[in-house]
C-alpha cells in the first residue's frame, strides 16, 4: 500500500506527515505539483525521509498531480493499493491507516475518509460541503457525508479507471464521485477527525474559480435543463392560451423542448454521449422523454386539479422530476459504452524537460524515484 500526497507549495507540515507515515512503515509517494525552486528544500527533506518524490515544473492542479501519481504506481508498483492524503496536516496518520485497512479488506470499493464537521469548522468549508452533498445526492442518489474529503482509498484495480476520469484541478475529486455512481463502483465511508488549521488558511482552493470547476458537471446540466424548461414552459403557455387543451399543449411543448435538450446534453453536458452512436442515444432519449412526459402530465394534472395555477404547478413538476432526469441521462442515455473498472498499463508520461507539465524527480536525495519514462 502507498500513500499518495499531491503537494503544491507545501510547508513543514508535509515533512511532519511523511515522517509519521514512515515511522509507521508506510510507503509514501509525493507529487510536486509545480511548486518551484523555492520549495525544493521541503521536497529534499521528505525524500531524505524515504518518500518517493516525482513532479513537474509548472502547476497543473490537484487532479493532474493525482493522476500522475496513479500512473507512477501503475508503472512501478502494479498491484499496490493507494490512499490519497492532503499535504497540509489535516489528515491524521491513524485516520490514513484506517482508510488503508478498509481498502485492504478486499471489498473493491472506493473508501472515503468522511468528516462529520463537528467542533469549529470554517464557514466556507461547512456550507460548501453541505451544498455539494445536496447536489451529489440529487444527481446520483448517493448519500455522501463528506464530498470534499481529500482522504480517499482505492484498490489497485482502480488505477486505470482513476486516470480515465476527466478533471485536472479540484473538480476531479467530485467527478470521481459522479463517475463512480455511473460506473457502478461502490463507495464506503470511514469516519475521521475533523481538523482545520488556521481557518484552513493553507488551502489553495480559490472559492470562485475552483467552485465553478467543482460544480461544472451539475451546473451545465442545470443550465441545459433550465433552457429547455423555458422553451417548454413558454410553448406550453402559448399553446394552452390558444387551444385551451392541456394534453396537446403539453405534448407539443415537450417535443420541442426535448429536441433542444437532447442536442445540448449530447454536445455540451455529458462527455460520454458523443462516444455512443447518435441513433442509440436518440432512441434511449426518446424512451426517457416519453416516460418523463407521462410523469410530467400526471403530476401537472394532479396539481392543477387541486387548484394550483398552471405556471407554479409547472415549476413544481419540473423540480420534482429534475433529479430523476439527470440520473437517467447520465447513467443510461449518454453513458459511454463499455466502461469497466480494471487495471491497465500506465499511459506514457510526458518526457522530462523544462516545459510545463514535464515530469522529473528531485535528484538531491538518493531515495527518490528516477524520472517517469
Amino acid at each position: 500500500m502507498y500513500v499518495l500526497i499531491p503537494a503544491y507549495e507545501p510547508d513543514d507540515r508535509l515533512v511532519a506527515l511523511v515522517a509519521s507515515l514512515r515511522c509507521a512503515d508506510v510507503d509514501v509517494l509525493v507529487v510536486d505539483d509545480g511548486s518551484g525552486p523555492a520549495y525544493g528544500r521541503t521536497f529534499d527533506e521528505v525524500g531524505a525521509l524515504g518518500a518517493t518524490v516525482v513532479g513537474y515544473d509548472a502547476n497543473r492542479g490537484k487532479g493532474h498531480a493525482l493522476k500522475l501519481g496513479f500512473a507512477w504506481l501503475a508503472e512501478h508498483r502494479p498491484g499496490s493499493d493507494v490512499v490519497c492524503a492532503d499535504c497540509d496536516g489535516q489528515h491524521l496518520v491513524p485516520d490514513i491507516l484506517a482508510v488503508a485497512d478498509r481498502v485492504a479488506g478486499g471489498g473493491g470499493a472506493m473508501v472515503l475518509g468522511a468528516r462529520r464537521f463537528t467542533g469549529h469548522v470554517p464557514l466556507r468549508s461547512r456550507w460548501g460541503n453541505a451544498l455539494t452533498g445536496v447536489l451529489v445526492r440529487a444527481a446520483t442518489g448517493l448519500l455522501v457525508h463528506d464530498t470534499q474529503t481529500g482522504l480517499r482509498g482505492y484498490p489497485a484495480a482502480m488505477l486505470g479507471w482513476l486516470r480515465s476520469v476527466e478533471g485536472e484541478r479540484f473538480e476531479y475529486e467530485l467527478d470521481l464521485l459522479l463517475r463512480a455512481s455511473q460506473d457502478g463502483i461502490a463507495l464506503e465511508e470511514v469516519e475521521i477527525e475533523t481538523v482545520y488549521l488556521d481557518e484552513n488558511a493553507s488551502s489553495h482552493f480559490r472559492p470562485v474559480i475552483d467552485s465553478a470547476r467543482v460544480y461544472a458537471p451539475l451546473l451545465r446540466f442545470s443550465l441545459s435543463s433550465f433552457g429547455s424548461f423555458l422553451v417548454d414552459t413558454l410553448t406550453l403557455l402559448a399553446l394552452f392560451s390558444v387551444t385551451g387543451a392541456l394534453l396537446p399543449s403539453v405534448v407539443a411543448a415537450r417535443v420541442l423542448s426535448s429536441s433542444v435538450n437532447f442536442v445540448a446534453n449530447r454536445r455540451l453536458v455529458f462527455a460520454g454521449g458523443r462516444a455512443k452512436s447518435l441513433r442509440a442515444a436518440a432512441a434511449q432519449y426518446g424512451v426517457l422523454a416519453v416516460t418523463m412526459l407521462a410523469a410530467n402530465f400526471g403530476v401537472l394534472t394532479a396539481l392543477t386539479s387541486v387548484g394550483i395555477a398552471l405556471l407554479p404547478a409547472k415549476v413544481l413538476t419540473e423540480a420534482a422530476l429534475f433529479a430523476a432526469s439527470y440520473q437517467l441521462q447520465r447513467t443510461v442515455v449518454f453513458a459511454a459504452p463499455g466502461r469497466s473498472v480494471t487495471a491497465r498499463p500506465a499511459a506514457p508520461a510526458p518526457r522530462t524537460g523544462s516545459a510545463a507539465g514535464s515530469v522529473s524527480s528531485h535528484p538531491a536525495a538518493p531515495s527518490r524515484a528516477p524520472s517517469i519514462p
